[in-house]
This record gives structure tokens, sequence and C-alpha cells, in this order.
């Protein structure tokens, strides 16, 4: 990846390759920042542990999946009371219990005011998988925090995610960034490229044959 956005012609003064305050740490340093706040978040009961399969996820469904959004959890581990019983995460599925009927808002850069209520348009979230990984969502939230970052850029696809982060930021008492969700760049069949839907990465186009100010003639059409 840092290849390929060199050649296109990216530079970026602080990274995993090029030093910076974060960079140092090692895999071993990553994770325990994320057990340190999976911790946390355990003690004071922000979280629970969840052992519903798919399949009960399936049928007890309450919104229907799109894009990156979970469908709402139904809340059935939601009432166990076993939490600090478990001196690790791994096993069991670990959910942030969303305060419902809460309004989570924020200013987002790029679209302006933003607001999500917990329990209707977001559900109990997942902040660490049964196979002892942590969850997307914590594990941004957590990254962030330990790198003070102050400006988040990405797709806005994701914006629905930055209600569940700002909660994960205020359960950490940590300040969060600032947030610029940009438009995603289509295909030309309007789909949005993505991996999933096989889309052309810059290797493969790079591989093929292309310069990169061709690669960046071409995404400026298509975002256009």
């Amino acid at each position: 990846m840092f290849e390929d956005l060199r050649w296109l012609g990216i530079q970026w003064t602080e990274g995993p390759d090029c030093g910076g305050p974060y960079a140092p740490y090692s895999q071993s340093e990553r994770r325990s920042h994320y057990l340190a706040a999976w911790r946390k978040l355990r003690d004071e009961g922000w979280i629970y542990p969840c052992t519903c399969s798919r399949k009960d996820l399936a049928l007890a469904a309450t919104a229907p999946n799109d894009v990156e959004h979970e469908p709402i959890y139904p809340g059935r581990c939601r009432v166990r009371t076993d939490t600090k019983d478990f001196a690790a995460p791994a096993g069991v599925n670990w959910r942030f219990r969303v305060p419902d009927g809460e309004t989570i808002c924020f200013l987002d850069l790029r679209f302006g005011s933003q607001s999500f209520l917990a329990g209707r348009d977001f559900g109990d979230f997942l902040v660490w998988r049964r196979d002892d990984v942590p969850a997307y969502q914590l594990a941004v939230t957590v990254d962030d925090a330990e790198m003070e970052i102050t400006e988040v850029v990405r797709g806005a696809d994701l914006i629905k995610s930055t209600a569940r982060q700002l909660l994960l930021f205020q359960a950490l008492r940590c300040p969060p960034p600032a947030y610029y969700h940009c438009d995603l760049v289509p295909d030309e069949s309007g789909q949005r490229m993505a991996k999933r839907n096989d889309s052309a990465s810059i290797r493969h186009l790079r591989d093929s044959g292309w310069a990169p100010e061709e690669v960046l003639r071409h995404a400026d059409t298509l975002a256009r």
C-alpha cells in the first residue's frame, strides 16, 4: 500500500515507515492499549459479553444491514451481570451498551450538522470479537486517541460510525477529533469503488501500464 501511494505521488511526514510518536509501537504494544480500553469499559459497565450467534441475530434483527451499518441488536445479552467475571475478552463477543434515546450530535466538516439517535439509528455495537480481535469501532477510537489525531478524513459511508465512536471517546474520557466525510468515488457503473465490487486497485492499474497522472485523471473524472 505504501509503495503504491508513493508511486501515485502521495507524500506523508509521519507514520510507521518514517517515524512519529506512534510509529515505534509494536503489534503487542498496540494490543496492550486495546486491552486497557476494554478493561476500562468493562469495569465501568459500558460493555457486556454477548453469546448470540449470527442465526440468533438474523432472526431477531430489527433493522436491515446497509453498507457498514449492522442490524439493531435485539438486547438478548444486555441483562447479563457476569461482566466482571471475565479476566480477558476472548471467547465471546463484547458489545457497547448504547444509551437508548440519547441523541449524538456532531458537526461534519463536509456535510454539516449530523444527529443520530442511539437505540434507533444504531444499537449495541461490537467492540471485541469472540476470536480475540478488537472490533473496528474500538480499534480506530483507541488509535486516534493514542496518536492524538485532531482530524479524520474518510468516506461518507462511515458517517454513522462517528456517532458510535463519539460514545467510545466519551466513555474512555478522551477528546474526539473533528471529522470530514467525503463523497465516495464511483466506478463507471455508478457503484462505489470497493474490493467487494472487484474494483480496479491502484496496483492493478499500475501493473496494467497506467502512469500515475492517468490514474489521478481517471479518479478525478469518476469523482465528477
